[in-house]
């Protein structure tokens, strides 16, 4: 197999050379843009350990934090601007500055009051009010369960399972086992279903969020807490069912997931990296079946096939979605893509670094 540290490395490169770590855009916004694809550097730094990565990623937090902790421009009504609070972590861990614990206590203490519908499930912005999208799980959930692991305040966590399984028990495909893109629990979305509430379509990066952040999760769950067999079991039967439907020429995986053979359907990038990444580290947590593996390495050699080229010493990933809000097949199938877009370079990011560590045993 190809050398995913190196791909992971050229990528890194080619983005601190396009933007200062203060321009990556949106420029000026604390979003998960920026969070993802730091995130997945934050991997990288993990598995080859050089500096200019952490510093990197250091240096966009700083650009965005004010010295009594605040960030600046913080807009509290979308979960998409909590995630990038997974970088705080290690940053205080790192260096003991206050700054970064007084920022993560502010964002804990916006989900600590995020809007519910009457079940408990998080809306995905104060604007579209009682809709669920899967996307949410990976903006609160992983920050929410090691909030509790490393400050001790489990209710946390105990609100990142319930959404798991809240999604679950409403959101999924029981033939397919697959999760729909977004749940309005009053069906009154013109997207939702009038008798389910549920939108149309398995879109390929939602769901990605949805097995990424359930690992992340996992991570830090006590192996003593009693929802922890049951987040595994969501998580081991999703993982199967995506595991069926990669496409057996290329390796990779569609935009609409299950619509493989429809006209106008296509390869994508960032979910087929985000289904390897989440195949790959369930194997390494004990969680799936060690064959499960192969299909993890099958889709980073057909996203290193199909979608990554290079323009001089600069690497490019073609074939990732700009992102969407909750539609037709029709639509997903015609959203525009973007290259290196940071949706697609944060989860190529982490399924090369998952990969470097399998490499690496």
């Amino acid at each position: 197999m190809e050398n995913a540290l190196h791909y992971a490395k050229e990528l890194c490169n080619t983005m601190m050379r396009k933007f200062e770590a203060k321009d990556i855009p949106p420029v000026g916004r604390f979003h998960y843009h920026q969070g993802v694809f730091l995130s997945g550097m934050s991997h990288v730094y993990e598995v080859c350990g050089e500096e200019k990565y952490c510093t990197y990623i250091k240096n966009w937090v700083d650009s965005l934090l004010c010295e009594d902790g605040s960030i600046l421009n913080f807009d509290r009504q979308m979960l998409d601007n909590i995630q990038p609070g997974i970088l705080l972590f290690d940053l205080y861990r790192r260096t003991g500055d206050c700054r970064y614990k007084t920022a993560l206590d502010m964002l804990m203490s916006v989900l600590r009051d995020w809007p519910c519908n009457p079940v408990g499930g998080f809306w995905h912005t104060e604007t579209f009010q009682n809709e669920m999208w899967l996307d949410g799980l990976y903006m609160a959930g992983p920050l929410e369960a090691r909030y509790s692991a490393e400050f001790g305040d489990a209710s946390f966590i105990d609100t990142a399972v319930r959404q798991i399984i809240i999604m679950r028990d409403n959101m999924q495909d029981k033939q397919t086992k697959l999760l729909y893109h977004a749940w309005d629990y009053f069906k009154r979305c013109s997207w939702a279903n009038k008798e389910t509430g549920l939108s149309p379509e398995f879109w390929g990066r939602a769901l990605g969020w949805y097995v990424v952040a359930i690992l992340d999760i996992l991570e830090f769950l006590p192996e003593d807490h009693p929802k922890r067999q049951e987040v595994i079991d969501i998580e081991c039967e999703v993982l199967a069912a995506i595991a069926g439907y990669q496409d057996a020429q290329s390796g990779m995986w569609y935009q609409v997931v299950d619509k493989g053979g429809y006209d106008g359907n296509w390869l994508e990038s960032s979910c087929s990296s985000l289904f390897s990444y989440a195949l790959a580290k369930a194997v390494r947590m004990g969680l799936i079946d060690k064959t499960y593996l192969d299909a993890a390495r099958r889709g980073f050699e057909g996203v290193i096939r199909h979608s990554v080229t290079t323009n001089g010493e600069d690497m490019l990933i073609q074939d990732i979605c700009i992102g969407t809000c909750v539609c037709n097949y029709e639509k997903y199938i015609s959203r525009p893509t973007s290259m290196n877009d940071l949706h697609g370079a944060g989860a190529f990011l982490l399924m090369c670094a998952e990969l470097a560590r399998e490499d690496a045993r």
